[in-house]
């Protein structure tokens, strides 16, 4: 990659990863070789690829938009897998949300996906072994 390539902490499928990227003009390109070593993701003439599924690209060039050697653009990458994307170029860090189909799935089981927090005393606690038990869930946020 051109410029300067620096860690760039990436959150897929709740699993933190660094990958090596780019920032340029407000636009995250992150190393093929990184791509595919940290995310399994491999950008290959018949599309984006990982394992037996390859996914055609349509807009090559939104996808490398420097060119290959350059690096793979985050929100086109996100955008060619129909995944959300948080992402805060200047803090170094993004996130990919689960693909649409998969979280309309997850909703028609009226099943909360498991996940593990703290209470004040700093014991943790996961949802699942709520399971069979009524729960109330609060969730909060300062926006």
């Amino acid at each position: 990659m051109s410029g300067s390539t620096d860690s760039f902490r990436l959150i897929d499928d709740g699993r933190q990863v660094s990958v090596a990227a780019d920032v340029l003009d407000g636009r995250v390109l992150i190393a093929t070789d990184s791509l595919k070593r940290e995310l399994g993701w491999e950008l290959k003439p018949e599309g984006l690829c990982k394992d037996e599924i390859c996914i055609p690209v349509r807009d090559r060039k939104a996808l490398v938009p420097k060119g290959e050697d350059a690096g793979v653009d985050l929100g086109a990458f996100s955008a060619a897998l129909g995944r959300p994307l948080a992402v805060e170029p200047d803090a170094r860090i993004a996130a990919l949300g689960t693909p649409a189909g998969e979280r309309a799935s997850q909703l028609a089981t009226l099943e909360a996906p498991d996940f593990e927090l703290p209470d004040l005393n700093g014991q943790h606690h996961r949802l699942s072994d709520q399971r069979g038990k009524k729960v109330l869930l609060i969730a909060y946020a300062s926006w």
